[in-house]
């Protein structure tokens, strides 16, 4: 095999929106907050990479740890996920107002 990669492997390359989709302005209709659903604890094809400070790792922490006192178990990556369907919704239903907005406008 002279491209390096063994007999069957499958490719690592992602198929991306293209720039209509990105660019196409947001409908005001969308899966309301209470029906985006986050993926779940499932095989996910797709992977990003994300850097947090020290600070935000331990807070991710202190909330798995909070959730667990609770009586939900869940990993980061679960919780990641949780929150960016609740942002992503409200940033849906509330556009310019929401909180995902507000705070980047900001600054915060």
């Amino acid at each position: 095999m002279a491209s390096g990669r063994s007999r069957g492997s499958r490719s690592r390359r992602v198929s991306l929106p293209g720039v209509a989709e990105l660019l196409r302005p947001p409908s005001r209709s969308p899966t309301p907050e209470t029906e985006r659903q986050a993926s779940g604890r499932e095989s996910h094809a797709q992977k990003i990479t994300v850097y947090l400070s020290g600070v935000e790792l331990i807070e991710l922490e202190r909330a798995r740890v909070t959730l667990r006192s609770y009586g939900i178990s869940v990993d980061r990556g679960r919780i990641v996920r949780e929150a960016l369907a609740v942002l992503l919704a409200d940033l849906d239903s509330a556009g310019e107002g929401s909180v995902l907005a507000r705070r980047l406008r900001d600054g915060t």
